[in-house]
């Protein structure tokens, strides 16, 4: 990624501007969303939100908006093979890797976005940093036990 993703890239856009991923607007018409469209309406219109907010706590943790963000990572990742991303970088072509690069470019900021409204911000950090920090453990042992970057490398 490039320094497209930083701070001053990020821009106010109309409401009516915004474009909507099809898959997305399915997901917001499906019935589980309906009581978080309407907390959406009663925050954005200024109205009691105090019945909705209770609708959503009735809920069963697996009709939530926070299971469904969490159990789409859960599955994204179950079998979840650097190697396998490494093999597909170095075959994809330029305009194939483009598109992968526009499909992710936001998601590290929605997911640490996701992590604050639910654990708050120090504790999104704390988690965040320490994965970073795990990552560089895990590449730096094994470029110590390969002799090299732990890349897959042609012969």
């Amino acid at each position: 990624m490039d320094a497209k993703n930083n701070e001053e890239s990020t821009k106010q856009v109309p409401i009516a501007d915004l474009k909507v991923d099809p898959t997305a607007e399915e997901l917001m018409d499906s019935p589980a969303m309906k009581p978080y469209a309407k907390l959406a309406l009663a925050a954005m219109g200024h109205k009691d939100v105090g019945p909705v907010i209770k609708e959503i706590a009735a809920l069963p943790l697996e009709a939530r908006y926070t299971w469904r963000v969490a159990s789409a990572l859960k599955w994204a990742f179950a079998d979840f093979e650097n190697l396998n991303v490494v093999a597909d970088r170095g075959t994809l072509c330029q305009e194939d890797l483009d598109r992968l690069v526009d499909l992710l470019r936001l998601r590290p900021l929605q997911f640490c976005m996701f992590l604050a409204a639910l654990f708050g911000e120090e504790q999104m950090e704390t988690l965040i940093s320490s994965s970073v920090q795990q990552v560089k453990t895990i590449r730096a042992k094994r470029r110590t036990s390969l002799g090299r970057e732990p890349e897959f490398e042609e012969d």
